[in-house]
């Protein structure tokens, strides 16, 4: 069995199990902590999405709060339903985040990360100065249509592993190859004809577009939001999710946000220190776990894949048995 249906296989069963559980088993505290690592996996997930072209993108934290604000905007002032809501918070981010990379992406390293810091902040104090919008206060009264409200646990949960399915198809497609390319030598990638700019620009919306996602099911989960929930920091924590899960597969994102996301609900008593746990795991993370958690978890299992693929079919026992 090909290890990357194993991988998607095992997806498959814990989104199952995690539906079951958030309409069946969960209590009202288990249902926001799933929907807490559904929205922080996507947010680790955009993050990752945009390091395939080498990238390390801090305007994420925008992206999500743009996609929280208009989903906000969409279901409080016009009453608009939760699935349009969604949609249109998504392209919003996809949208701004083009133009940001229209402009920002023609610079690259430590030079696109400074950038979209600074973009991030800026976004964060544009949302503090809108009065309409509740300005440092922020928008309270954000919640889904009743008749759907009783599911939104659900509903997170099945937003949230489509999303990462199309990341993943994406990734393993002939666009990720390209991604992946101008991650290792743009001059060559440019050397057969493709535009670099649009390419990066292309993959920055995709990643937007899921990370304005993550930040409308993150304002109707919560049902208040303010710009202090938008800051650079939520880029940092979706950073940790990314390097200790583990950057080289999309689950290593998910099993990041699962591990830390748990882990910070018995941290939630250290207030700010909080985020000094979370750069202190970054920084062990990198020592001693440079594959991460799911370099961990794809070790441990080798040898039974290993064992999988030895096992012969059983068409072929029955036929060797019959001879």
């Amino acid at each position: 069995m090909p290890r990357n249906s194993v991988g998607m296989l095992v997806a498959a069963l814990a989104a199952l199990a995690v539906l079951g559980y958030t309409r069946f088993g969960a209590g009202d505290f288990g249902a926001s902590v799933i929907m807490l690592i559904c929205v922080n996996a996507l947010a680790a997930a955009s993050l990752r999405f945009v390091m395939l072209v080498g990238e390390l993108n801090v305007a994420t934290a925008a992206f999500y709060g743009i996609g929280a604000y208009v989903s906000a905007i969409a279901t409080v002032w016009y009453g608009l339903p939760l699935p349009v809501a969604l949609i249109a918070a998504g392209l919003a981010g996809a949208l701004v985040s083009v133009l940001f990379g229209y402009v920002t992406l023609r610079t690259k390293g430590a030079y696109f990360l400074l950038v979209s810091f600074a973009f991030a902040e800026v976004a964060r104090l544009v949302f503090t100065r809108i009065d309409a919008i509740g300005a440092n206060s922020g928008m309270t009264g954000i919640f889904p249509a009743e008749p759907l409200a009783l599911w939104y646990p659900t509903i997170t949960v099945v937003v949230a592993m489509a999303l990462l399915a199309g990341l993943y198809g994406l990734e393993r497609s002939t666009l990720g190859t390209v991604f992946r390319a101008i991650q290792n030598n743009d001059s060559v990638v440019q050397s057969v004809g493709l535009n670099v700019l649009v390419v990066k620009i292309l993959c920055l919306a995709v990643a937007s577009f899921v990370a304005g996602v993550g930040g409308a099911l993150h304002a109707h989960a919560n049902n208040v939001i303010s710009p202090g929930d938008f800051s650079f920091l939520v880029a940092v924590f979706a950073l940790a999710y990314v390097k200790i899960g583990g950057e080289g597969h999309i689950l290593g994102a998910v099993m990041g946000a699962v591990f830390l996301t748990v882990l910070g609900q018995y941290l939630i008593s250290l207030g700010a220190q909080e985020a000094i746990f979370f750069g202190g795991a970054l920084v062990l993370a990198m020592l001693i776990l440079p594959d991460g958690l799911y370099g961990i978890a794809e070790r441990l299992t080798r040898p039974l894949l290993r064992a999988l693929d030895r096992t012969p079919p059983e068409d072929s026992v029955k036929r060797s048995t019959a001879a």
